[in-house]
């Protein structure tokens, strides 16, 4: 239930994230997901050999605690590529010269009254 309600939540924040930039909504909410999984594998990986070089005495077979081990890999991974594509995202923004100019002018209905 824990990796469902991650997966949505996950998904529902890169899917406004590329609304708010206007990309592509379900490539960058399923994208990702795929970085989640991407961090949590990793993070298995790592687990994995500081097991072996440090004898962490890991329980390989406590599938509970392998996953409250992974998952803050997960979503750091997530996270970060967040992080990443709003940085991104906001230096391609690009700002219509001719609203610049008109800040703090009156508006054009205001000068006839």
């Amino acid at each position: 239930m824990l990796g469902i309600l991650l997966i949505f939540f996950i998904g529902k924040y890169f899917y406004k994230l590329a609304e708010k930039f206007k990309q592509n909504k379900w490539l960058f909410a399923i994208l990702g997901v795929v970085v989640y999984y991407v961090g949590t594998f990793i993070a298995g990986i790592l687990l994995g050999v500081f097991d072996e070089l440090l004898s962490l005495g890991i329980d390989w077979d406590n599938t509970l605690l392998l996953t409250f081990l992974a998952v803050p890999f997960g979503i750091g991974a997530a996270y970060l590529f967040y992080f990443i594509l709003n940085k991104k995202w906001e230096k391609t923004i690009i700002i219509n010269e001719n609203e610049i100019q008109d800040i703090g002018k009156p508006d054009q209905l205001e000068e006839h009254n």
